[in-house]
């Protein structure tokens, strides 16, 4: 499943949340509910934003080699050789 973060309009939060790609939350009742997060005395209908970011894709050749690839132990690598983009 997808993750997602989103900011609290009211707070500044910003909380990351999975859920499907056709789920759309709108305020902070409705990312409570999904997110299994107590909302306290916020209202619930206060507005959120989903933030764009970028995700790490991961090609299944990859997963193949139970080492570690040379980006995630801190070197480089050569032209992504690795598997990992981003």
């Amino acid at each position: 499943m997808p993750t997602y973060d989103y900011r609290v309009e009211a707070t500044q939060n910003t909380y990351e949340v999975q859920h499907r790609m056709a789920v759309r939350i709108e305020n902070w009742g409705q990312l409570c509910a999904i997110a299994g997060i107590n909302p306290g005395s916020l209202n619930p209908d206060s507005a959120v934003t989903r933030l764009i970011s970028s995700p790490s894709v991961v090609k299944s050749s990859a997963l193949r080699n139970p080492e570690a690839p040379p980006c995630m132990s801190g070197a480089s690598c050569c032209g992504g050789g690795c598997g990992l983009s981003n």
